[in-house]
């Protein structure tokens, strides 16, 4: 049974940082790529960010490229994505993914992670 549990949530003031962390068990994460998304109120579940590959390769959405950083511990077995100089329009629920899907390319789409965890809120004050 493959179990992912996000924490390092919380409230922080704009400008400020966290650190989020998923930790993995069923599933080792280099086994797949495995992504952060993020969901705010009354919008769509949006990608953040994705580690793969046995070198780690990344990709980040625009809007956090430059101010988050994805990384995996093999040993811990754990993902984490660390949030710089965060915004408000950041203020979401955070969720961390495994991707399933055995093909294509994109790594960016919600529907290509079958597993999730249960998310950890993010707020940011203005």
């Amino acid at each position: 049974q493959v179990q992912l549990v996000e924490s390092g949530g919380g409230l922080v003031q704009a400008g400020g940082s966290l650190r989020l962390s998923c930790a993995a068990s069923g599933r080792t994460v280099s086994s797949s790529a495995m992504g952060w998304f993020r969901q705010a109120p009354g919008q769509e579940r949006e990608f953040v960010a994705t580690i793969r590959g046995s070198g780690g390769d990344t990709d980040y959405a625009d809007s956090v490229k430059g101010r988050f950083t994805i990384s995996r511990d093999n040993a811990e077995n754990t993902v984490s994505l660390q949030m710089n100089n965060l915004k408000a329009e950041d203020t979401a629920v955070y969720y961390c993914a495994a991707r399933t899907l055995r093909f294509g390319s994109n790594y960016r789409r919600p529907y290509e992670y079958g597993y999730w965890g249960q998310g950890t809120q993010v707020t940011v004050s203005s």
